[in-house]
Order: C-alpha cells, then structure tokens, then sequence
C-alpha cells in the first residue's frame, strides 16, 4: 500500500463514526419540529399559571415552536404531576410546577403516585415567593395581632382557605404558634379558595403574591402580614408575619421540570431559555409587579435544591401538626 492510499484509508476509517452518529445529531438538532407543553399542576389564574405563561412565551419566540399550557388542578397539584412525570421523556412535555407538588406532597398524601426526586428531570429555577395572609374586608381585625386575639375568643368560628402546600403549611403554621383554632377550608386551586374569601364565604386565606396583590390594591380583601423576613417591594405597608410570631419565615418557589430521561441536550436548551427569561429586565419587572423574585439556576443546582427543600417542608408539616391523608 502506497503512502498516499494509507492516508486515504485512514480518513475513511476515521469519518466512519461521525457518520454512524450522524442520525442521532441530525433528531437533536431537530428538535423542536412541533409545539411544546407545560403542564400547569394548579387552575388558570393561579401564580403557577401566570409564570408558566410568561415563560412559555418566551420559549415560543425563542424556538419557534407554539407552548401549550395544560392546567392539571386538583389534589394539591399531585394530578397535574403524575401527567408530567408519565409523558414521554421527548422533550415536548416540560412540567413548570412549585414546592408544593416537588417539596411537600410527600408529607401531604400517604400515597403518591409518583417520586418527586426520580420522575423528574430538573431544568432551572424560575422565582421565589412569599405568602401573604389577606382577610375578607368584614373581618374585624386590622392587625394580626386583632386576628390572633378575635380567634382567641372565637375558638373554631373562623375559617382560613388553602389552594396549594404553599397556603396551607403558612395556614396550619399560623395556627400552630400562635395557639389558636380555625376551621380549614381547602380548594383545588388558589383562585378558586381567594374567590370565596372575598365573596366572605370564607373568612381569610395565605395566597401567593401574584394571586393576591390585585384583590388587595383593588380593596376587595386586606393584606395582614407576608411570609418573608422583610416586606415585599410590591406591598411594602404589609408586615412580615415574623413580627409577631417569631421565627415565622416561609418561601414558595416556581421551577420547570421535564420527565425523568428527557434528552441533556434539550434539557441545557430551556434551562439556558429561561435563564436568559428571567435575567431579562423587561421579565424582571414583570415579576417584581406581582411580588415574585426572580432567580435562576443550573439543572444540577435545582436537583440539589430539590432534595434539601423536600427535607424542609417534610419537617415544617410535622411542625405544624399537618397529618398525610
């Protein structure tokens, strides 16, 4: 063989495996050849819903491809997570959820039909949020303190709503330390529990920041304390709930997930999509007016983070005295 032919016969030999992997390349780069979903585990309206669709709008200008939002409500979102953790692993079914589907079911429902951990394949988070403790205008308590005192001499008359983990863990932490009994009310979304509270069906209810902020600016229900450590920019009147119970501090979270085995490839995509979402000043400000605080994270972060908040709020149920059912 002459110098020349063993040249030509090495360079044959060594195209031969990027030409087997040639197929494999060509389906990554195709995707995405059709519209997206995210499954949505809370109703319309909910602050779940309201991010899912400011990110969902972005990935649709970004990739081309139309997103699809698929409200799953009901059984504190665990409907909306078995949805998302059985569709196929194609990278056409994301799964933009809280720490209520991800965190706190296991201490929720004695059996779940999904693992929060394996099923999932973390993508990035999206934004923090405190709760916020509003009343129905005819309550009469203007204070948390009021409130805590009314409750007092009213044992087991008042009422409170939950939606969501991220409602009734503040609800039955509320009604923990600060001695007191209240007759839960829950619902299938937050909306549907923050409709009857300013309908005075129910007298008072922890709702996420994006939810409640209209019906409290719009005078319809009053705000009495937040969640946080300090006061939200986008209420800043209203007092952490820790001035009066101390230690009182509770954080709900958003972040987008992909069913367990979704290809890396597509899964650095969308992460670096909503990093590049929520880093954006135009998304800033657009979180910051419904009291949310954008964050964002690598993959790998978001399934550390996972694993140590569903510690936390395993522990912070117990705390609160909150039973599986």
């Amino acid at each position: 063989m002459t110098r020349r032919q063993f040249l030509q016969a090495a360079a044959c030999a060594a195209a031969t495996p990027a030409l087997i992997a040639m197929p494999a390349f060509a389906q990554d780069a195709s995707w995405p050849s059709r519209p997206l979903r995210i499954i949505v585990p809370f109703g319309p309206g909910s602050g779940n819903d309201i991010v899912a669709r400011l990110i969902g709008d972005h990935i649709t200008r970004a990739l081309g491809q139309p997103v699809v939002i698929d409200n799953r409500a009901g059984a504190n979102g665990t409907i909306g997570a078995v949805a998302a953790a059985r569709s196929a692993p194609d990278g056409y079914t994301l799964f933009v959820t809280t720490n209520t589907t991800q965190a706190a079911a296991p201490g929720l429902m004695k059996k779940l039909s999904y693992d929060p951990i394996k099923d999932f394949a973390p993508i990035g988070r999206i934004a923090n949020t405190p709760a916020m403790l509003v009343v129905n205008p005819a309550v009469q308590a203007k204070t948390l303190p009021e409130l805590i005192a009314l409750a007092k001499a009213r044992p087991g008359k008042l009422s409170y709503a939950s939606g969501s983990a991220g409602t009734l863990v503040p609800g039955a932490m509320l009604t923990s330390m600060a001695g007191i009994d209240m007759l839960h009310v829950p619902y299938k979304s937050i909306p549907l529990g923050l409709n009857d509270v300013v309908a005075g069906q129910v007298d008072m209810m922890f709702t996420d920041m994006a939810t409640g902020t209209p019906q409290v600016k719009g005078g319809k229900l009053r705000a009495l304390g937040v969640s946080s450590a300090t006061p939200s920019p986008v209420l800043p009147e209203v007092p952490p709930i820790a001035q009066t119970l101390k230690g009182f501090e509770l954080l709900a979270w958003y972040a987008m997930y992909a069913p367990a085995g979704t290809p890396g490839s597509v899964i650095e995509r969308l992460n670096r999509e909503i990093s590049i979402a929520v880093s954006s000043p135009a998304m800033q400000e657009r979180l910051g007016v419904l009291g949310l605080q954008p964050m964002t994270s690598t993959p790998q972060e978001l399934a550390d983070f996972s694993r140590s908040e569903l510690t936390k709020w395993t522990r912070l149920m117990q705390q609160a005295g909150i039973q599986p059912e």
